[in-house]
């Protein structure tokens, strides 16, 4: 009987360790976002400088909004959006108010891209789309904190797919 036991037990390792090796499927692409975003934003929770935007509605998205620490003040906006409509083009938008207090009410939605270029977001046969983003602050300055919320809209409508919570962001030192 400890045989069978032992055997039925190695053999489920065995199942085990080759389930884990077909992560790498498209499945695993489609894993939740927020899940990732959570997961990888712990240590960066206390940041000023870097924010895991979380975007929800027709599908959802992520932003990896990253500053830096050198002398320029560029912002890179890492964008992951999935289950949007496929083969089609978005935007990435932002909005910010001065007034710091976790309520973000700016409607001045400036579109982002490469620097003042803007550039869209492409999504696959899938609905799955990323692109790598980034935005000069140079003329802002330094130290100077707001809240900024973002929206992914679609290209030919306009219409509105994500949107995100409020954030605060501070451009770094």
């Amino acid at each position: 009987m400890r045989q069978v036991l032992a055997l039925a037990s190695a053999l489920s390792i065995s199942v085990l360790a080759a389930c884990a090796q077909e992560l790498t499927t498209p499945d695993v692409e489609s894993a939740s976002l927020e899940t990732l975003a959570t997961s990888q934003s712990r240590s960066l929770e206390s940041s000023p400088f870097n924010n895991q935007i979380i975007l929800r509605g027709d599908g959802s998205g992520l932003v990896k909004f990253r500053e830096p620490d050198d002398a320029d003040k560029i912002v890179y906006l890492d964008v992951k959006v999935r289950h949007l409509a496929p083969n089609t083009e978005y935007l990435l938008q932002r909005a910010v108010d001065t007034k710091v207090d976790d309520n973000c009410t700016s409607t001045d939605w400036l579109t982002l891209g490469l620097g003042t270029t803007t550039k869209t977001i492409l999504t696959d046969s899938r609905g799955f789309g990323n692109e790598a983003l980034f935005r000069d602050l140079g003329a802002t300055p330094v130290g100077k904190t707001f809240d900024i919320h973002f929206r992914v809209i679609e290209a030919a409508t306009l219409a509105v797919v994500l949107t995100s919570d409020c954030y605060q962001f501070t451009v770094r030192v």
